[in-house]
């Protein structure tokens, strides 16, 4: 049956992630969430603002693809890269490889490349933008990071901080255009890429 043309398209966020969900709530909108299955290695000599962004839009596009044509459909994307000294961060996985991390970027600048991708179904097309955040972290002994990591277990997040959380306190200052950029979902660039897509963010408009 086809979409009536006064009814907006669906919301789906393409993501697993549990943080990106909650930031997505505070819009007081409708969405669905659907796990794109892609992956997610890097290629060699990407640059991580443009690893970022690849995995954003193939995230919206491989999660619109799974719904099956004919419906119109707004899927949101979003990847986050974290580098410092030009090296990539990862999700430590593990206590041992967390506390690696906070001890490599204690008293250190941390880029935190969020990108985002708003595919919409109907014209095939995508908005894509990278937010850049820069993290300065304290430079804490290892008796406070270990106190932190055993308080918060942040194994599944880049850079094992959680700035919406205690991780706050490891961290001196924090600067980007974007506050929920750094938690994974850049929410001020994804007000404006649904208005510019014609979805009713605030009521009828």
């Amino acid at each position: 049956m086809p979409d009536s043309p006064n009814r907006p398209p669906r919301l789906i966020l393409a993501s697993s992630s549990p943080y990106r969900r909650e930031l997505l709530e505070r819009l007081r909108i409708p969405f669905e969430v659907v796990v794109p299955a892609i992956d997610e290695t890097p290629l060699a000599g990407e640059t991580p603002e443009v690893t970022a962004l690849r995995l954003a839009e193939a995230k919206a596009r491989a999660a619109a693809a799974s719904l099956g044509a004919g419906e119109a459909v707004l899927v949101i994307g979003s990847d986050q890269v974290a580098t410092y000294d030009g090296l990539q961060i990862g999700k430590p996985g593990t206590h041992g490889k967390a506390l690696a991390q906070l001890q490599a970027m204690r008293g250190r600048e941390v880029l935190f490349h969020s990108a985002l991708c708003l595919f919409d179904s109907r014209s095939g097309t995508a908005q894509s933008v990278g937010v850049i955040t820069r993290v300065l972290f304290r430079n804490l002994p290892d008796a406070a990071l270990e106190a932190y990591l055993h308080a918060e277990t942040p194994y599944d997040v880049a850079g094992s901080a959680k700035s919406e959380g205690l991780g706050i306190a490891l961290l001196d200052a924090i600067h980007s255009d974007d506050p929920t950029a750094l938690v994974g979902l850049p929410l001020i660039a994804l007000s404006r890429m649904l208005l510019a897509a014609g979805y009713p963010l605030l009521g009828a408009q």
